[in-house]
């Protein structure tokens, strides 16, 4: 067990990382024909507006959510005066509520895609596929919240806080911090690991596009008509 442990925590979590940011440049170098989102939205409007706005807002917090509690490291939470235990139950309330807008939106876009024959014509395999692992990853998520329950000391939360620095730190040995929390825990990890290491290969890329640079515009983009019945778009 010891073993497998150091394998699947101590080295897989490069290889996914390796994979994640040199497959994402490779894929962008080479085939950026790829690099969207094949949106449906044409086909199912109504179903897709309200799936993919709480979907996108659920996920957002989550990823934040976990960013920060993961990365931040633990003296500054202490500087700050903030427990371990406040830390363990705003994680389990923002992060349960988040995970069920999340579960809610990804449930309507999933749906739609599977249930749809029109939008399932239109899909390929590996846009059902990441639908559905990411459905899966946040049902472990909202797993582990009866189990954080258990630990509301936060102490579990430090030891994944320091796995997730010591990765990212080069630590020799740090899988060993976390080789006796709940399983429902480690497959939650491994299958959020396992995500990185798909991300190049699925529809996840156009995250890297995420227009940030619209926040600066000085201006929106207005469509003028022109009198052949052409477009023209103008500051």
């Amino acid at each position: 067990m010891q073993t497998l442990n150091s394998i699947v925590f101590g080295w897989y979590p490069y290889l996914c990382l390796t994979v994640f940011l040199f497959g994402s440049l490779v894929r962008f170098d080479r085939e950026q024909y790829t690099w969207r989102s094949g949106s449906s939205q044409l086909l199912r409007r109504r179903q897709l507006m309200w799936g993919s706005n709480l979907f996108h807002v659920g996920i957002l917090f989550i990823f934040f959510g976990h960013f920060v509690g993961l990365l931040t490291p633990i003296w500054v939470f202490d500087m700050l005066g903030v427990s371990h235990s406040f830390k363990q139950m705003l994680a389990i309330v923002a992060g349960g509520g988040a995970g069920l807008m999340c579960l809610i939106g990804i449930a309507l876009l999933a749906h739609r895609r599977l249930y749809d024959p029109r939008i399932r014509a239109n899909s390929s395999f590996g846009d059902t596929a990441i639908l559905l692992i990411l459905f899966a990853q946040l049902l472990l998520g909202l797993a582990t919240i009866p189990v954080s329950l258990g630990h509301l000391d936060g102490h579990e939360m430090v030891k994944f806080m320091g796995w997730a620095q010591g990765i990212l730190t080069l630590q020799p040995g740090i899988a060993a911090s976390i080789l006796d929390v709940s399983p429902v825990f480690k497959a939650h990890l491994v299958l959020g690991m396992t995500i990185f290491l798909l991300f190049p290969f699925t529809r996840l890329v156009h995250i890297w596009s995420a227009p940030v640079w619209y926040l600066g515009r000085r201006g929106y983009q207005v469509v003028r008509s022109r009198p052949n019945g052409t477009l023209q778009a103008a500051e």
